[in-house]
């Protein structure tokens, strides 16, 4: 009765699901509080303030058509505000007609794939990466097409370049990036932009640049996500207020099209339409109501470099390598053993993490500091333990 894809998908099943079902038979019998999970990227860091005072002032409107439907790029009213807010962030003026409002991040890359690809069509994106990459592009037809990033998981743009053919439809990034904790800098993205207009200009076709931004204000040291709206103009960027705001479950994003691409309005169009062919109908009204009144408010991201800096100590002390995240809550470490088997030795210390292969990049391990720092500082002798026993089998 299944697709053979849904067979293949349900064979190869997500490590992080994998990881979950192993933590909750580890809670089950050595109790929660035990248990440091590194395994779920779930922010746990509580909403700005704004959001509860939103979020009263919406009930309080109490209008017959607080709930109706409405357009389906979205409420005019939330269109424009996630407008001026890309306009900031991309230091480009964006206007609303350039706005969808979706079902998260995962319904605008979903609504972009559905409208530009057709059967073979190539999606290029580094690696590592988040996981559902590949089911999105083939949900659409599209042939995903991972290249590998630099050591410090930056962007290799000669290994970029050779990946690009004339099936070449779109660049998929993702930075702050989700599993490593990467910012592309400056310097990257122009450089990624000159490779494109050159490429697109060879094969006779534009190739899209997506970027993928759910991290874009969780970054630390100061630094600041870098725009590509001013770099490149067959360019969107896609985000959502999952991280930003800690409302994953609201499923509340965006995409926005720079205002100069070719063929705007025609793939604006072809947005909006996929946007209710796709069975998503509308972002829910509730969540776009808030996300107007909440569209420049960030977490406390303090609370998370905090975090880092701690979870960095237990790493470097228990001896493993890593890049030290720039951004996100995740941090990357190389594994002194295969990374599954190093899993396994963690799980022994009630320690779970995700095995890096599933995300692109085996021989390392994902772990997600949206946690209370109390798990972190108690997994820092498990941490220990376990790298001291891996060595042991690897000698």
């Amino acid at each position: 009765m299944l697709s053979n894809q849904i067979k293949e998908y349900l064979a190869g099943a997500s490590w992080i699901r994998k990881m979950f079902e192993e933590g909750a038979k580890l809670k089950a019998k050595f109790g929660p509080e035990r248990v440091c999970d590194f395994s779920l990227g779930n922010p746990d860091v509580p909403p700005p303030p704004a959001v509860n005072k939103a979020l009263e002032e919406i009930i309080e409107e109490d209008a017959p058509s607080l709930h109706a439907y409405m357009p389906n790029a979205g409420f005019p009213f939330a269109r424009e505000a996630m407008a001026i807010k890309v306009s900031k962030e991309q230091r480009y003026a964006v206007p609303m007609e350039c706005v969808v409002m979706t079902c998260g991040a995962a319904g605008a890359l979903n609504v972009i794939f559905k409208a530009i690809l057709d059967l073979g069509d190539e999606v290029i994106f580094p690696s590592p990466f988040f996981v559902e990459y590949k089911f999105y592009i083939e949900n659409h037809g599209g042939v995903p097409k991972t290249i590998s990033t630099k050591p410090d998981f930056s962007l290799d743009l000669a290994q970029i370049e050779e990946a690009i053919t004339p099936k070449t439809k779109a660049i998929l990034i993702n930075s702050p990036n989700n599993p490593t904790g990467q910012l592309y800098e400056l310097d990257e993205i122009k450089g990624l932009a000159d490779l494109l207009k050159k490429k697109s200009s060879e094969i006779g076709h534009p190739i899209l640049l997506i970027s993928d931004e759910p991290y874009r204000h969780i970054v630390f040291d100061g630094r600041e996500t870098p725009p590509i709206f001013p770099y490149y103009d067959q360019s969107l960027v896609v985000s959502s207020f999952s991280k930003e705001l800690s409302l994953p479950g609201e499923r509340i994003g965006f995409l926005a099209l720079h205002p100069e691409a070719q063929n705007r309005d025609e793939l604006m169009g072809a947005f909006i339409l996929a946007n209710r062919i796709l069975g998503f109908v509308n972002a829910p009204a509730m969540a776009q109501r808030l996300a107007a009144k909440c569209a420049e408010e960030v977490v406390d991201i303090a609370i998370y470099e905090r975090r880092r800096d701690l979870f960095c100590e237990v790493l470097e002390e228990a001896g493993l390598e890593f890049v030290k995240p720039k951004g996100t809550f995740y941090v990357f470490p190389k594994t002194p053993i295969d990374d599954v088997e190093f899993c396994k030795l963690l799980q022994e210390e009630l320690i779970l993490a995700v095995p890096g292969r599933g995300f692109g990049g085996p021989g390392h391990i994902r772990l997600a500091f949206c946690i209370d720092e109390v798990y972190i500082e108690r997994a820092r002798e498990g941490f220990k333990r376990a790298v001291a026993r891996a060595r042991e089998i690897s000698s």
